[in-house]
């Protein structure tokens, strides 16, 4: 009743405020008019029947009379025994009356028994009289009109004034939270399991490389903790915001991911960034981890944008109907995420730059419908002339795992001798049609050496693509964020779940069930270079538990050739098997 009532007060306050003050001024109003007697000490039990006056009946009629009756307390009082005729006192003669004395005290007795009613009608009258006169005294206590209208108006008032206070002391606290900065904490648990079921013995050379105990072994299964970040975010005023994000999936060797502060709401719907954060090149990338569709990202993202963050400055903006939004920004090309800083007297710098835009959406069916394009391109200085001393290292160098978590990279140009500068094209597209979505990317690599480095050589290309088609099961779509043009969380219909039921039996949930299938390809090989060329296809299953929890399960096969010459190998095919338990918060 009280959340009734207070809503009542925040969506119509006076009209709320007018009803209250009525039923106040009535319950006031009833109160003095209702009162009920009281009993003394001794007297609840007093009571007696009080007929109303009626014409005079004769004093044996009074008890028979069916006239309504009202109970009134009286108090105690002695019981007046009825008059009864004396009897005829003797004459001084002790001889009987005359006759004519016996008329006359028959006289008197028919005189007596006639004035003994009017008494008592006469009693009535005045009791009859003391009752109005308390009703007049009753009426003249009750409050007119007038009063209760002063009344009335003077509560509203007050309430009015409560009202205000109380919306005033809103506004100044939120007014207060805005002068201060605020906190978010977030995280996320991404747990797996890789099974490398069986591969052709060159894998085992791309995976322990290094001559030694272990040269040339086979890949080993593991659990490890893929992720397990915690995350902070929050304001500042007036318009500016921050992030904090850690990586202790490694406790030994944390690292560092989103690090940042900027300022929002800047005009044209912008956002500035200072600090480490995402370069814009590869559409899997851009997607948060909590909501891709496989495990792991495609060869050729991984490749021409490893590990995705690198310190930098950027912008981030949309189009007032979010049908357009773009990034971008300049950035250093070292990873420092696990030394926090970057030393070197190259700058290596790269400015990266995507332009994407939803055409379509079906707002109808609540984005069930779309179709997004995306072109994003980059131009790079690495320090490709970095000297054994340096500090700073050589960022010409492409490479990215067989999409597992294994120990080396088996697809690695190598830190290629001379690189001077290098531009990255590519172009991205996403049709999803209900519960099925069609995604696919290419990014060609342009690299160009000097010709004074010790081993340089011919320019080089580089160029892979992946494209992979998706269904759910339950019916659910994957949804999109067109303000950044990336996906977005999954909510399943229905969240899985199994329980006792109270009345017997059990209680279940299916979750979300989605399907899918990926292609990937990747050419690392060119002129000198053997970095190799690999392809890839993926089998997944994802079970969304909840919005925030789900399981992927990978099958992978994959081959790799024209690497270069490792242990008299340059590749191999091989099976992997992959699961991830995974949750955000």
């Amino acid at each position: 009743m009280q959340m009734l009532l207070f809503r009542a007060l925040r969506s119509e306050p006076r009209t709320f405020l007018v009803f209250m003050a009525l039923a106040l001024g009535l319950q006031t109003s009833l109160s003095a008019q209702l009162q009920f007697p009281s009993f003394a000490d001794g007297q609840a039990n007093q009571l007696y029947t009080a007929p109303i006056p009626h014409p005079a009946p004769s004093p044996s009629d009074r008890m028979f009379v069916g006239a309504p009756a009202v109970l009134v307390p009286v108090a105690q009082e002695a019981a007046t025994p009825p008059s009864v005729p004396a009897a005829p006192a003797p004459n001084k003669a002790g001889a009987a009356k005359t006759d004519a004395q016996a008329a006359d005290e028959k006289t008197d007795a028919e005189s007596k028994s006639d004035t003994e009613p009017k008494n008592l009608v006469e009693e009535d009258t005045d009791e009859k009289s003391d009752e109005g006169g308390d009703q007049d005294e009753e009426k003249e206590d009750e409050p007119d009109l007038e009063e209760m209208q002063e009344d009335l108006d003077e509560r509203l008032k007050d309430l009015e004034e409560q009202f205000e206070k109380q919306v005033q002391a809103e506004k100044d606290a939120k007014a207060a939270a805005k002068k201060k900065p605020t906190f978010k904490l977030g995280g996320r648990i991404h747990a797996d399991y890789w099974d490398f079921m069986d591969n052709e013995p060159g894998i085992g050379f791309l995976e322990n490389p290094t001559p030694g105990a272990s040269f040339g072994n086979d890949p080993e299964d593991r659990f490890v903790f893929r992720r397990i970040r915690m995350e902070f975010s929050g304001d500042m005023p007036d318009n500016m915001l921050w992030r904090m994000q850690m990586d202790f999936n490694n406790p030994s060797t944390p690292e560092y991911k989103d690090i940042y502060f900027g300022w929002k709401n800047l005009p044209g719907n912008n956002t500035l960034l200072l600090g480490n954060q995402k370069r814009p090149i590869g559409l899997d990338h851009l997607n948060s981890s909590r909501h891709n569709v496989f495990m792991e990202r495609p060869f050729v993202v991984e490749s021409f944008n490893e590990d995705a963050r690198r310190i930098g400055v950027a912008m981030y903006g949309h189009s007032d109907d979010e049908v357009v939004n773009w990034r971008y920004g300049v950035y250093n090309l070292e990873n420092t995420s696990t030394s926090g800083r970057y030393i070197g007297d190259s700058l290596q710098l790269g400015g990266y730059a995507r332009l994407a835009a939803t055409p379509w959406y079906d707002d109808a069916s609540g984005g069930r419908g779309y179709f997004h394009w995306a072109l994003s391109g980059a131009v790079a200085k690495p320090d490709g002339d970095a000297f054994a001393g340096d500090t700073n290292s050589n960022e010409g160098r492409f490479r990215t795992r067989p999409l597992a978590r294994s120990n080396s990279r088996w697809l690695d140009t190598g830190r290629i001798p001379g690189a001077d500068t290098y531009e990255l094209l590519g172009v991205e597209s996403v049709l999803n049609l209900g519960r099925f979505q069609l995604t696919g990317e290419y990014i060609a690599n342009f690299l160009q050496r000097d010709n004074t480095t010790p081993g340089t050589g011919q320019d080089v290309f580089f160029h892979g693509f992946y494209v992979y088609g998706s269904y759910f099961l339950t019916g659910e779509h994957m949804p999109w964020e067109r303000t950044s043009g990336t996906l977005d969380r999954v909510k399943p219909f229905e969240n899985f779940f199994l329980v006792d039921r109270l009345k017997g039996g059990r209680g279940r949930g299916l979750g979300a069930w989605q399907v899918a299938a990926r292609y990937d390809y990747l050419d690392l090989t060119d002129e000198d270079i053997g970095g190799g060329v690999g392809q890839s296809y993926t089998l997944g299953l994802n079970w969304f538990w909840t919005p925030y929890s789900k399981v992927q399960t990978n099958l992978i096969y994959g081959d790799i050739k024209d690497h270069r010459l490792v242990g008299g190998f340059d590749g191999g095919d091989y099976w992997i098997l992959g699961q991830r338990f995974m949750c955000d918060f």
